[in-house]
C-alpha cells in the first residue's frame, strides 16, 4: 500500500486514534464529549490530512480506518468549497492507494469518499479518475477490480445525470465499453439504459452481444443482471431493439422458466414491460402458444413457499396479529358531486371521480395492485417479511396474464381454455389454486369469450369456497369478486343469492387470510349489487356484527370497510331499528377503547361517515359524542401545526390525517342529520376550525374541508351566512384544475351555497365567473367537473346575473 507523502504530527495522530477508539463508546456522555471535539476539528482542514492517513494504515484497525473515511467523506460533503487544493489532493491521492485494500469494508468507504468528491465538484475536477478506474479493471488484482468497480457503481448511481450531461466521448464513451465487456460483474449499466444519453446505444450490437454470451452462466446473480438488462432496454429503448427482438424474446421465454426464481422473476417483468409496447400485438402473437403455459405455471406457489403455505394453511382465527401484520393503511376523502340526481346507488352521500375522470387507466392500476396480491386479499400495499405478501414470481407472472389478457382480449381463450381444464379439475389443491388464479387475472381482458362458460365455473367455484385448504377458500374468493358485475347481472336465486351466503360463511371462516379476503370480496358485491343487497340485510348485519366477536386487529380494521360501504350501498335501507341497535353498540365500544392519537381511528371514523349518512336521523343518538370528538381532533391537529410553524425543532408536524377524517365523518353526520345538526353547530367552534382548514397548503385537507363546507350549507346555511363572503373568496382560489377533486369539491360547494344566496351572490361572481369559464373551455376537463361547472353556470344564468 502507497502511504501518501504528507507526515503527521506523531502526537496529534495518537489524538485523533484516541479520539476515534472513545467513538466506539455506548457512554452517551463520552459520544457527546468526543462529538464536540469532532465538530471542534472539523474547523481545522489539517484534520483531513490526519483522516487520510488513518485510513491508509494498514496498523489500525478496519474499524479506526472506515470511521476516519466516514467522517472525512461527511466533512467533504458538508465543507468541500473551504478545502484548499493540497487538502483535497491528499484526500484524492488516499483514496486510490486504498482501492484495492484487502478489507471490503474500507473499499466501500472510499468508494463513498469518491462518489462524493465526484458530486461536488464533477469529473472536471478529478481528471485522472475515471481513467484509473478503467485501468484498475485490467489489473488481474481482484480487490482492486472489484474496489474499482464498486467505486464505478456508485459513481453511477450517485451521479448519473453528471456522466450523461457531459460530451458522449467521455466518460461513457470510456465506460460503457467496459462495462460490456464485464457485463456479468455489475450492473453500472443499468444505471444508462433508462436515462437519455445515446452512448449505450452506439454500442448496442457489442451489449447485446455480451448479454447472450452470459445467458447460460452459472452465477444466478448475473443471470438476473442480464434479464434486468433486457427489461430496462425494452422498457426505455425498444426503437433501438426491433431488430433484435426474435432473439430477445426466444432468451426470456426461456429464463421466465429459469429454476431460480429471481432470476425467473426478472424475466417475467419483460412481457410487463413489452405490454405497454405499441407493438406489443405483432410481437408477442407468435409466442403465445409457448409463453401462455409459461406465465400459467409460474401462478402456482412454488416449493421455496413450503414454510408460508404450511402457516397459512391452519386456524389461526384466535391467535392475536402482531403488529408488523399491519400494514399501512390511506385514507378515501370525499369527494361531492353537484346535484343528488348523479347518484349511483340508493345511498347518497357523495361518490367519487366519475370513470372518465378517474377509471380506465387508474381503475386497472387497482385492479392490478389487487392481483398483486394474487388472491391473498390485502390491496393495501405495505412490505414486511411474510412471503405470500411480498412481490414474487407468482405475482410477477399473474400480473403479466392480467395485462396481456387486456391486450389481446378473448385471443388468449384458445390457449388458457385447456390449462384452465386442467387446473381447475385437478385433484392437487396447489394446481387447482392456481387455475382459480388465472380465471381471476382474465377476468377483465376475456370476460367476453368466458362469459358463456360461467355458469359452470361459477357453480364450481361456488364449492371450491368450501375448500379444505384455506389458501384454495381465499384465492376463490377474489376471483368471485372479480367476475361480481357478471353475478349481480345473472338470476339473484341462482347465482347473487347463494354467493352472498357462502361469503358470509367465509367472513366467519376459522383462518384469517380466508376471512379478509371474503370480507374484501364481499366489500366489492355490495358496491355492484347496491339496494339488490335489501332483502338479506338481517343475515348480512347478523354476520358482521358476529365477526367483532372473532377478528383480530388486522381484519378488525378491514371489517368497518365492510360495514361502510354496505351503508353506502343500501344507504336508508339500514336505518332499522333493529340493525341500528346491532351495528351501532359494536362500534362505539371500539370508539371509546380508542385514543384520539390511535390511527385506528381512520378505519373506523371513515366506517361512522358512511353510516351517519345512511342512518339520517337515526345516527341522531350518537351524534353528540361523535361531533364533539371529530371538532376536537381537527382543532387540536389545527393547534398542532401551529405550534409546529412556530418552533419547527421542538414541534413535530401533526398527522393532518386525524383532521381529514374528522372532517370527513362531520360531514356525512352533515349529510345525515339535516337540520338536525344545527345546535350541535351553533354550539361549536367548527365554522372558524373549516376556515382555517380551507386554507392548509395540503389540498387532501381542502378537499375535505369543502365537503364539509358544502353539506353545511344545505343543513344549517343560517349559520354560515354571516361568514359566507369569506368562505367564497376561499372557494373562488381554488377553482383550478390542476387538483381535480379539490376542483371539484370547490365547486360543489359554491353550487350549494349559491343556491341558498340566490340573486345575493352577485358581488362574488366576479371571482369565480373566469375560472370557471376557463374550467369548461378546457379541451380535456374531466366528465364531472363539467357536469358541475356547467350546473353552476346554469344556475346563475337563471338568476339573470350578467356573466361576462
Amino acid at each position: 500500500m502507497v502511504i501518501m507523502s504528507w507526515n503527521p504530527d506523531p502526537a496529534s495522530l495518537e489524538q485523533v486514534v484516541i479520539l476515534l477508539n472513545q467513538s466506539k463508546t455506548a457512554d452517551s456522555a463520552v459520544q457527546k464529549q468526543v462529538h464536540e471535539k469532532l465538530n471542534e476539528l472539523n474547523q481545522i482542514p489539517d484534520f483531513n490530512n490526519y483522516l487520510a492517513f488513518i485510513l491508509q494504515l494498514p496498523t489500525q484497525d478496519e474499524t479506526n480506518r472506515s470511521m476516519a473515511g466516514l467522517i472525512l467523506k461527511n466533512n467533504i460533503k458538508n465543507h468541500y468549497q473551504l478545502y484548499p487544493a493540497e487538502v483535497l489532493e491528499c484526500v484524492k491521492r488516499a483514496c486510490l492507494a486504498c482501492l484495492g485494500d484487502r478489507s471490503a469494508m474500507i473499499r466501500a468507504t472510499v468508494g463513498t469518499i469518491i462518489t462524493t468528491m465526484v458530486s461536488k465538484a464533477r469529473l472536471e475536477a478529478w481528471p485522472e479518475l475515471m481513467p484509473h478506474l478503467v485501468a484498475s479493471l485490467d489489473s488481474g488484482d481482484e480487490f482492486l477490480v472489484e474496489g474499482s468497480f464498486s467505486a464505478m457503481h456508485k459513481i453511477c448511481e450517485d451521479s448519473k445525470q453528471l456522466l450523461e450531461d457531459t460530451p458522449v466521448s467521455q466518460p461513457l464513451g470510456i465506460l460503457i465499453p467496459k462495462f460490456i465487456e464485464f457485463t456479468g460483474h455489475r450492473s453500472c449499466i443499468n444505471q444508462f439504459i433508462g436515462g437519455h444519453s445515446q452512448a449505450p446505444m452506439q454500442y448496442l450490437d457489442r451489449l447485446l452481444e455480451s448479454v447472450f454470451r452470459l445467458a447460460e452462466d452459472t452465477d444466478t446473480e448475473v443471470r438476473k443482471q442480464v434479464c434486468s438488462s433486457l427489461v430496462l432496454l425494452v422498457d426505455s429503448r425498444m426503437g433501438y431493439l426491433l431488430p433484435y427482438m426474435t432473439s430477445i424474446l426466444e432468451f426470456m421465454l426461456l429464463r421466465t422458466q429459469d429454476p431460480d426464481e429471481f432470476v425467473a422473476q426478472e424475466a417475467c417483468e419483460l412481457w410487463l414491460a413489452i405490454a405497454d409496447q405499441p407493438n406489443c400485438q405483432e410481437l408477442l402473437r407468435p409466442y403465445l402458444p409457448k409463453l401462455i403455459p409459461v406465465l400459467c405455471r409460474g401462478m402456482k406457489y412454488s416449493e421455496s413457499d413450503a414454510e408460508a403455505l404450511e402457516l397459512e394453511n391452519r386456524e389461526d382465527a384466535h391467535i392475536p396479529d402482531r403488529e408488523s401484520d399491519i400494514r399501512p393503511r390511506f385514507h378515501r376523502t370525499r369527494s361531492k358531486m353537484a346535484s343528488q340526481h348523479l347518484h349511483d346507488c340508493a345511498a347518497g352521500g357523495g361518490s367519487g371521480e366519475d370513470a372518465d375522470a378517474s377509471g380506465g387507466l387508474e381503475q386497472q392500476q387497482q385492479d392490478l395492485l389487487l392481483l398483486a396480491e394474487s388472491g391473498d386479499a390485502d390491496d393495501s400495499g405495505g412490505g414486511g417479511d411474510d412471503i405470500l405478501s411480498s412481490w414474487n414470481l407468482r405475482k410477477c407472472s399473474a400480473a403479466a396474464l392480467d395485462v396481456l389478457a387486456n391486450v389481446f382480449r378473448d385471443e388468449l381463450l384458445e390457449h388458457l381454455l385447456p390449462i384452465l381444464k386442467d387446473t381447475l379439475l385437478s385433484e392437487r389443491w396447489d394446481v387447482k389454486e392456481s387455475g382459480i388464479l388465472i380465471l381471476g387475472a382474465v377476468a377483465e381482458g376475456c370476460l367476453q369469450g368466458v362469459t358463456a362458460y360461467l355458469p359452470e365455473l361459477f357453480r364450481l367455484l361456488l364449492t371450491c369456497l368450501q375448500h379444505a385448504k384455506p389458501l384454495v377458500r381465499s384465492i376463490t374468493c377474489w376471483t368471485l369478486s372479480r367476475y361480481a358485475h357478471w353475478i349481480v347481472t345473472q338470476p339473484h336465486e341462482l347465482c347473487l343469492k347463494p354467493l352472498l351466503y357462502e361469503l358470509l360463511n367465509r367472513i366467519l371462516d376459522t383462518n384469517k387470510r380466508v376471512q379478509e379476503a371474503a370480507c374484501s370480496a364481499f366489500a366489492t358485491l355490495e358496491e355492484e349489487t347496491c339496494s339488490d343487497l335489501v332483502p338479506y340485510l338481517g343475515d348480512i348485519v347478523q354476520t358482521l356484527v358476529f365477526a367483532f366477536q372473532r377478528y383480530q386487529h388486522k381484519n378488525l380494521l378491514i371489517l368497518y370497510d365492510a360495514i361502510g360501504t354496505l351503508a353506502d350501498s343500501v344507504g336508508s335501507h339500514l336505518n332499522q331499528e333493529a340493525f341500528v341497535q346491532l351495528l351501532m353498540p359494536r362500534l362505539f365500544q371500539k370508539w371509546e377503547s380508542l385514543n384520539d392519537d390511535d390511527k385506528d381511528l381512520f378505519p373506523l371514523l371513515e366506517c361512522l361517515s358512511s353510516l351517519a349518512t345512511a342512518l339520517g336521523v337515526g345516527f341522531l343518538p350518537y351524534c353528540e359524542p361523535v361531533f364533539a370528538r371529530c371538532v376536537r381532533l381537527v382543532e387540536t391537529t389545527l393547534r398542532q401545526q401551529q405550534l409546529h410553524f412556530q418552533n419547527p425543532e421542538a414541534n413535530e408536524a401533526p398527522d393532518k390525517d386525524f383532521m381529514i377524517v374528522s372532517l370527513d365523518l362531520l360531514s356525512g353526520v352533515a349529510e345525515g342529520l339535516g337540520s338536525e345538526i344545527q345546535p350541535l353547530v351553533q354550539g361549536s367552534p367548527i365554522l372558524d376550525l373549516l376556515y382555517h382548514c380551507m386554507q392548509d397548503s395540503q389540498p387532501i385537507v381542502r378537499q375535505s374541508a369543502f365537503a364539509l363546507l358544502g353539506d353545511l350549507s344545505k343543513a344549517c346555511f343560517d349559520q354560515l351566512r354571516p361568514a359566507v363572503g369569506n368562505f367564497l373568496m376561499v372557494l373562488a382560489a381554488n377553482l383550478n384544475p390542476v387538483n381535480i377533486s379539490v376542483c371539484n369539491n370547490a365547486i360543489w360547494a359554491i353550487g350549494e351555497i349559491s343556491i341558498r344566496l340566490g340573486s345575493e351572490i352577485k358581488p362574488y361572481v366576479e371571482k369565480i365567473i373566469d375560472p370557471l369559464t376557463d374550467i369548461i373551455n378546457r379541451t380535456n376537463t374531466p366528465k364531472t367537473l363539467q357536469e358541475n361547472t356547467g350546473e353552476l353556470v346554469a344556475n346563475l344564468n337563471n338568476w339573470q346575473i350578467c356573466l361576462r
